[in-house]
């Protein structure tokens, strides 16, 4: 079993241990051993468990006593575990239905993340209003307002001016274009813990272009896009993180608004300024697996939650 030709013969050895020990049978019920600490039952896409569950997370997870566990779609939820943790990224009014009543059926079980909150993030009109109402910036391209997952939602396109928007295709929402030195900060939440990654962005456009072009200009996906600007030679004035007060802020005030725990916040900085930011986009469990150290930050917030359940049960 060869990944990406990354590894040698004697960690594909330990891959497979890892594997084989977190393939449990769940039919009929789930048996957890005395030694077992913490149980994450998951449902992702194929191509959200391809990203994130990568051998290097399930060896930590394993040896910090964790246990990724899929969910059986065909099942009924309750019927399966017990869980400690249920870990979910699907989309459709029937799972939303089905996560909800687990959720009022095992209070016990920590739920990542509520299904309310999480399609509060699928209409970016909604989405960006959340961040409006904190009063910490005028927030103001356009973009599909839609967020399903699927290619046309992640559709960017430019238009030079008022009459090109006839080329567009509604629903979508506009965004007031900022010059923001090409650089693009994603900003990682994972419950408590922020991590900021700089990634290359859009390029500036000049008055000079402005004035010679018209129409729409559509451009690639941006936000996939894997090229990381942090060892990047740049200008200390765009290379310079958000303040971090700023972030804990946000992130704080976004937490309590939306009810989640897993989400990033792309930001750019109007480029020629230093404390000019605008949020430009949110998004719910996002590729963690682009972000450093994604491993042990993750393993930690799971065993994290589980120290919290315990502090809250009453004393016997």
């Amino acid at each position: 079993m060869r990944l990406n030709g990354e590894i040698g013969e004697e960690e594909e050895k330990k891959v497979a241990e890892c594997l084989n020990t977190q393939a449990y049978s769940i039919s009929g019920g789930f048996s957890q051993p005395q030694s077992q600490k913490l149980v994450v039952g998951y449902a992702l896409t194929s191509k959200k468990k391809k990203s994130f569950l990568q051998p290097k997370l399930l060896c930590l997870a394993r040896n910090k006593g964790i246990f990724f566990v899929p969910i059986d779609l065909k099942r009924p939820l309750s019927d399966q575990g017990p869980f400690d943790v249920v870990l979910h990224k699907l989309s459709g009014k029937d799972w939303c239905e089905v996560i909800e009543e687990y959720r009022q059926k095992h209070p016990e079980v920590a739920v990542l993340d509520p299904p309310d909150g999480i399609q509060h993030l699928h209409n970016r009109q909604s989405m960006l209003q959340d961040v409006a109402d904190l009063n910490l910036s005028d927030c103001h391209v356009a973009k599909p307002l839609v967020v399903d997952g699927s290619a046309k939602s992640h559709e960017l396109s430019l238009a030079y001016d008022q009459f090109s928007l006839t080329e567009l295709e509604p629903p979508l929402v506009l965004q007031e274009f900022v010059n923001h030195g090409a650089i693009l900060f994603k900003v990682y939440i994972v419950g408590e813990t922020i991590k900021v990654v700089r990634r290359f962005s859009l390029p500036n456009v000049s008055k000079c272009e402005l004035a010679k072009v018209s129409g729409v200009y559509r451009f690639p996906r941006v936000s996939s896009a894997s090229a990381s600007a942090d060892d990047a030679d740049l200008e200390p004035g765009v290379a310079e993180h958000p303040p971090r007060p700023l972030l804990e802020k946000l992130a704080r005030e976004l937490r309590r608004r939306l009810g989640l725990r897993l989400f990033n916040i792309d930001m750019i900085r109007e480029h020629g300024t230093r404390d000019v930011f605008y949020v430009i986009d949110i998004n719910y469990f996002p590729g963690y697996g682009k972000m450093p150290d994604y491993e042990h930050i993750f393993t930690d917030f799971l065993l994290s939650l589980v120290q919290s359940k315990y502090k809250k049960r009453p004393a016997t």
